[in-house]
């Protein structure tokens, strides 16, 4: 199985038809098998993408709204399946962001998105304000496991946040999955803004709930940095590059085969401020290799 998580700063990168293009080769060439991505954004003021132009498309539960024309999910989905490559996805808005987007989530599945979830995380969900946090969830299953799993794409506020504080976004991830933890392996990938060299702050709290790191279980991995340049919401904190804060934690003890840093100009060219993550474990297969077709015959 292959897990990719990426900030994508969708949108806003400078040339980014040109990164697009170079994530869409990326992925045909790795084929992860489920991917979450965080800061995915469609401009708010473009009209609705038809049904027929969201192929694979799981609307979240308790989402009512829009997805709209140059929305980068749909654009992602849309340049993979046209590869031969179709995926499951969902996306959720979590707040405005710039002041042009509907900044989201998505999850990417190429196995069917069997159940959906959302969770509110920050203390506002204004729509308005550049601290509400979500996290999203899909519930799938892996050829090569026994029961179903949840996965979550999460983008998390800093620890020392007098307003929005880590460690109440964390408790309220935790309170939202409880129940699943107990049925079977949970996964939460993403930009947890919480750097891994820092002691008593999120990744030690995350840690001391029993969540594994998968960069340290894993039996090869580079250095894990993840962002490697100055970028929003750390140059005012005199944070300027060499960190690891995207993670993918697992709710069970895994034994990664590998851990690696992809978009970064070295492995794959960059496509955002933040690099990639992708973990391998085991197989890579997901049950039904023509599970967009099987769905799809279902319905009808």
């Amino acid at each position: 199985m292959k897990i990719l998580t990426l900030n994508t700063h969708s949108l806003a990168e400078k040339d980014y038809e040109n990164g697009l293009a170079c994530t869409v080769r990326a992925l045909l060439k790795e084929r992860p098998d489920i991917m979450a991505f965080q800061e995915v954004n469609q401009e708010t003021g473009q009209p609705p993408l038809a049904e027929d132009a969201l192929k694979g498309y799981v609307p979240c539960t308790g989402f009512a709204g829009t997805v709209r024309r140059g929305n980068h999910a749909a654009r992602l989905a849309a340049l993979l399946e046209a590869e031969g490559c179709p995926y499951f996805w969902t996306w959720l808005p979590v707040k405005l962001g710039y002041g042009i987007y509907d900044e989201g989530l998505a999850l990417f599945s190429r196995s069917p998105i069997k159940e959906t979830d959302q969770i509110a995380l920050s203390r506002t969900q204004d729509y308005g304000n550049w601290k509400t946090r979500k996290a999203l969830g899909i519930r799938a299953r892996a050829a090569d496991e026994r029961e179903d799993a949840w996965f979550y794409t999460v983008h998390m506020g800093w620890w020392d946040d007098g307003e929005e504080p880590f460690k109440e976004q964390w408790d309220r991830l935790e309170s939202g999955v409880r129940e699943k933890r107990t049925r079977g392996s949970v996964w939460a990938a993403g930009d947890f803004n919480s750097p891994a060299n820092v002691r008593g702050q999120g990744y030690d709290y995350v840690k001391s709930h029993g969540w594994k790191d998968t960069y340290e279980t894993a039996g090869k991995r580079d250095e894990g940095l993840t962002v490697q340049t100055v970028i929003d919401g750390w140059r005012e904190r005199g944070e300027n590059s060499g960190m690891r804060i995207d993670y993918i934690w697992c709710s069970r003890g895994v034994k990664a085969d590998s851990s690696r840093i992809i978009f970064d100009g070295k492995n794959y060219p960059r496509v955002s401020d933040h690099c990639g993550i992708i973990l391998t474990t085991g197989k890579t297969a997901w049950a039904g290799e023509n599970a967009m077709q099987q769905s799809q015959e279902e319905k009808r």
